[in-house]
């Protein structure tokens, strides 16, 4: 069975912003995982923050989504309870919205990797106590 992908707000926005230190990184690393790629929609609502300045946007956040290179089998409604269960727990990290929907899909998803440039996902863990495989730079 094939490693699913969870995609955090880093990789996105590295790989849309020619500008972003870890672009080139992105690239390489988006050309090697079979989509789609698995995120929420606070990821994509982060995303279209930063990268509101430039020239792709909102728009090629969206044209992913359109395409189904990154798709989203997460409801926030369908999980608060684990999703605040997991906040509480990492509430000294802080955990953001975005990371514990993360780590909630990834729970969901046992084969799963999530692609970041978080390095607080070596501190996270999913069931507990199992740890997250990610697709991380080295030195991150």
């Amino acid at each position: 069975m094939r490693r699913r992908v969870i995609l955090d707000t880093g990789p996105l926005v590295a790989f849309l912003n020619r500008e972003d230190r870890f672009h080139a990184w992105a690239v390489a690393e988006w050309d090697a995982i079979e989509p789609p790629m698995l995120t929420c929609e606070a990821v994509l609502s982060e995303a279209c923050f930063l990268l509101r300045r430039t020239v792709l946007g909102s728009r090629g956040v969206l044209a992913l989504v359109e395409r189904d290179v990154v798709r989203l089998p997460f409801r926030l409604a369908d999980e608060a309870k684990e999703v605040a269960r997991l906040l509480g727990r990492y509430a000294r990290v802080p955990m953001s919205l975005a990371d514990a929907c993360l780590v909630r899909l990834a729970e969901r998803h046992h084969d799963s990797a999530v692609f970041t440039l978080d390095a607080d996902f070596r501190i996270y863990r999913k069931h507990g106590r199992q740890v997250l495989p990610t697709i991380m730079p080295e030195g991150v």
